[in-house]
């Protein structure tokens, strides 16, 4: 580290900011549905995550090897272009937090490299071919995977649990959905943490710090660790609202096919050195939960909104890190005035979040959006099951849900004349 000049270092700071980002954007990967389904307290739920994320931090370094020296050529990359892409990433990280949406961390980052790579020194500066096999197949692949083992899982657990008391279920799947969300938290730590680690490493090989080639150093797995489970503890409400009430409301049988689904995939990916999102997987796998269990529905306004983003991210953020990289090409007046510009965006993003702010006491408050025609399609074709005995805690939010007062609403009576459950207005 005696080498590190003072650019590396604030290079590496940077990284490390957009690690603490990374880490609040996405705890709820992990953590949306065991705080939906009241498994656990929110509090809880991301200190547990925080520490998980830590211990997966030190599990895997494939991911941060293909970042390192992967998805962008070394040779001829100055650390001002690295510093570039990370004011992308941090950027579009931040907007999408502040609109509730779970977009990508990595995409962001893989945008913000590209961009400002291409800017730099021009298309032959990236390697195609590793971010089509090891970037956009698995993006597209993994969702979907992760959705339909979800939904086969969830139609299994109901099918499984049928003739089960319903409370001692519910409670076996709370328990259960504990060690999956747990499990969520590890291989988020194991593949999201290795991503800061590639970039600083790529800092440190533009820098001649260290060979190229070279394992992240022991010092850079800590602090990237360190970084995004302090990021995972602050909890980024917003977005753990949009994951674990805004796409579908998620019983504890569904949580747990969700996130059992979602860790199996990503850690798969780890282990394969794809560089996985994790928000996209999570999401696909609740969304396969959701049409995993009859009577329930995705709300697709809100899928739809997920999907502009997850497609937007790659461009939006290589179009900032171009324009930064533009910027910083111009000598260090230029990389001043692109950190200035940073803390200033970031600074603008914070203040519009507290006109609303979305907290551990209000993160389960979620505005009941009109019915869509493709949900109210697949409320025809696929009714709820009559007169469901549920729990206590599950029949106050049903009957939140449809306006009524929890402590006077009773079940359908059985028998042809009884109306059948009116589906959830999602």
């Amino acid at each position: 580290m005696e080498h590190i000049t003072l650019l590396l270092g604030i290079v590496i700071v940077t990284a490390l900011v957009f690690d603490f980002t990374n880490g609040f954007h996405d705890t709820a990967n992990a953590m949306a549905t065991t705080i939906s389904t009241g498994a656990l307290k929110p509090k809880t739920a991301v200190a547990m995550s925080a520490v998980l994320n830590l211990v997966g931090a030190f599990l895997s370094v494939e991911v941060a090897k293909t970042i390192s020296g992967g998805i962008i050529n070394e040779q001829g990359i100055r650390v001002e272009v690295i510093f570039a892409a990370l004011v992308g990433a941090i950027l579009w990280n931040l907007l999408t937090w502040l609109l509730g949406l779970p977009s990508s961390s990595s995409h962001a980052l893989f945008g913000g490299l590209i961009g400002a790579a291409v800017t730099s020194a021009g298309w032959s500066a990236v390697n195609g071919s590793t971010i089509v096999t090891k970037v956009l197949i698995p993006a597209v692949a993994a969702p979907i995977v992760a959705g339909l083992a979800s939904m086969l899982a969830t139609r299994l657990s109901y099918t499984f649990s049928h003739h089960a008391d319903e409370k001692a279920s519910a409670k076996g799947y709370r328990a259960g959905q504990i060690a999956s969300a747990g499990l969520v938290s590890l291989a988020h730590g194991t593949n999201d943490a290795q991503k800061t680690m590639g970039v600083i490493t790529l800092a440190l090989v533009t820098g001649d710090v260290v060979a190229p080639g070279s394992n992240p150093p022991t010092w850079v797995i800590v602090s990237a660790g360190t970084a995004i489970a302090l990021g995972t503890y602050l909890g980024g409400w917003r977005i753990i609202r949009t994951m674990g009430k805004g796409l579908t409301d998620l019983a504890p049988q569904q949580g747990f096919a969700a996130q059992t689904s979602a860790a199996t995939a990503i850690l798969a990916s780890s282990h394969l050195g794809f560089s996985l999102s994790t928000t996209q997987v999570v999401s696909g796998a609740v969304m396969g939960s959701g049409l995993g269990r009859k009577g329930a529905a995705v709300r697709w306004s809100t899928a739809t909104r997920m999907l502009v983003a997850w497609v937007l991210t790659l461009p939006a953020a290589g179009l900032v890190g171009g324009a930064a990289e533009v910027l910083t090409k111009q000598g260090s007046w230029g990389t001043a005035a692109t950190g200035v510009l940073l803390v200033a965006g970031a600074g603008v993003i914070w203040a519009r979040s507290r006109r609303k702010p979305v907290t551990v006491h209000n993160v389960n408050d979620v505005e009941t959006e009109p019915s869509g025609v493709v949900t109210t399609a697949i409320a025809a074709v696929i009714p709820p099951p009559a007169s469901p005995v549920t729990t206590d805690d599950t029949a106050a939010e049903s009957a939140a849900t449809d306006g009524a007062d929890p402590k006077t609403t009773l079940q359908a009576p059985d028998g042809p004349s009884a109306e059948p459950t009116r589906p959830a207005t999602v």
